[in-house]
This record gives structure tokens, sequence and C-alpha cells, in this order.
């Protein structure tokens, strides 16, 4: 998944456990890769303008939550946006500023909306050829709630997920006097586990994105890898790092995906009409910004 993973569950046989929520992983990883040319989902892409894929269940349903958000007006989320991040490759050794012309043309590759679902026999298909599904902003959430329903179902008491800029808590932490789990939200001009903020949460999940890890410089310029899918490149922001703070992890990689590249004013206009999701904007010069109802559960 590109990222350190860190699991810990608290049981009375947990060597198991662990091992199969590991494999459990791995199968994920396998079914919902856009980098692995022989993934699940690749099948899919393989097929585009040629014909429909049926695909296993919960492929299916990542793929139909995030054409539902992104075909909403305004969303910054686009599942269809494939080409551009296989071709920017941000993040990798062959990472590359692509021509304009080039942009333009793979922009064409990139409507949601021919992406087309049949649930009756539940398959995908992408109308144009050279189309591509990524679900990189999307899947680590709904893997980290797929993994917390296995670890529920085997009797696990508490648990913290960590799949790297996506946390999910449950059960009471029994390190902590007043049970809860303590969250730090990464400072975006330090080193790795230097929190700027640090949350206390139970039972949720807690997830950031932001654009000070994954870069490209080229030509004396720097570009990040959250995308603007109506322009082709980097978004212009002034936000530094976004935090969603929700029950449903895969809630919380929607969220910072639609509202990232949004101003502040509009992020937390837009979270004060969601029931049980909050946010923390951390800006470019510093300031850190919050709903509400966090008030309550910051630390520091």
């Amino acid at each position: 998944m590109g990222t350190i993973i860190d699991l810990q569950i608290y049981h009375v046989n947990p060597r198991p456990i662990l091992d199969e929520a590991i494999a459990r992983l791995k199968m994920y990883e396998q079914r919902f890769s856009a980098n692995d040319d022989h993934s699940e989902l690749m099948a899919i892409n393989k097929k585009a303008g040629i014909s429909p894929v049926v695909v296993h269940p919960e492929l299916f349903e990542l793929i139909q939550i995030g054409k539902n958000y992104s075909c909403l007006p305004d969303s910054h989320l686009n599942i269809a946006i494939g080409p551009l991040i296989q071709t920017w490759r941000i993040g990798f050794d062959d990472a590359k500023v692509p021509s304009h012309a080039q942009i333009d043309e793979l922009m064409l590759l990139t409507n949601p909306e021919q992406i087309h679902l049949d649930a009756t026999n539940r398959s995908v298909y992408l109308a144009v050829k050279g189309m591509k599904i990524d679900l990189g902003c999307l899947a680590k959430g709904y893997i980290a709630d797929r993994i917390i329903d296995y670890l529920k179902s085997e009797g696990v008491t508490a648990a913290l997920i960590n799949l790297g800029g996506n946390l999910v808590t449950f059960g009471a932490n029994p390190k902590q006097a007043d049970q809860q789990w303590r969250v730090g939200v990464q400072n975006p001009t330090k080193e790795r586990n230097q929190s700027m903020i640090v949350l206390k949460t139970t039972n949720q999940s807690v997830v950031t994105s932001g654009i000070y890890e994954r870069k490209l410089t080229s030509n004396q310029q720097t570009y990040h890898h959250i995308f603007n899918p109506k322009t082709g490149y980097p978004v212009e922001t002034q936000v530094v790092s976004l935090t969603i703070v929700s029950k449903s992890s895969c809630d919380g990689e929607i969220w910072t995906t639609c509202l990232f590249g949004k101003t502040p004013t509009e992020i937390l206009a837009t979270i004060s009409h969601l029931p049980k999701i909050e946010a923390i904007i951390i800006t470019d010069d510093g300031q850190i910004l919050y709903s509400k109802a966090l008030e309550q559960v910051i630390v520091s």
C-alpha cells in the first residue's frame, strides 16, 4: 500500500488474528491496486472500451461509492483520474511533468460518467478506451473498515489500525486512564511522527491528506500528489493538511478528497452540514482550524 502499516489488537490469542488480518490486507491490496498490473482492478482498466468485467462484490461496491461521489457537482474526488495519476506518477521514481497537450488529451479520459455499472451482473465497463480507474483516494479507508469488521467478529476487545495517514481506533485503550486513544496530526513542516495537534478518540477514524510528503520538483517548480480533476494539475490551495474525523474510515477518505482544494471557510461550512463528520485544517501559514465539536477532544 506504499506505507508502513501498524496493527495493535487486544485479545487472549492475538497471533492468529494478526496473521489473518495481514493476509486480508495483502488480498485487498491485490484487489484494489492501480499499480499492480495483475490486480483485479487492472483487469477492468485493461478492458476499457472493449468489454464489461464481472468483479468481486467488494470491488464493485467501492467503485460504486467512488462513482457516486465523483459525479457530485464541484467534487474534487474522481476515481476516473487514473490516466493522469499514472502519467504524472508523483511519489514514484519515474515521476515526470506531462506536457500541456498531453494533459489536455488525458483529461478526455477522466469522465466518471463513462464508468458503467451493472448491479445485476456486478460488472464494470469503462466506455472509452484508455480510461483507468484509480481507487487510491478511497481504498485504504474501505480496507480499514473491513479489517475492523473482521477484528470485531473475532472478539477483539480493542484495536488500533494505522494504514499511513489513515487511523482507526476501536474499543477502550487499556493504556490510558480515560480509556481513549491519542491520535496526532502530523506537523507538515517537521519530520514524520511529530504532531502539530493531538486529539482523543474512541471508535472513530482519523484520516489525513496533505501536500507535504509526496512531491516532484522539476525546472525549479514543485508539484504535490493531490490533483484537481478539473485541470489535470496538482490542486492550488492554502490548505497544507486536511484531517477528517468520522465513524467510517471510508467516509474520512471520501471527504478529505472531495474537499481538498476548497478554502478553509468552504470546508468548515460543508462539514457543518455533515452529521458526525468533523475536520481539522492546517494552512500554509501555520493556522490550525477545526470544527467546533472537536474542541472537547483536542489535547494539544
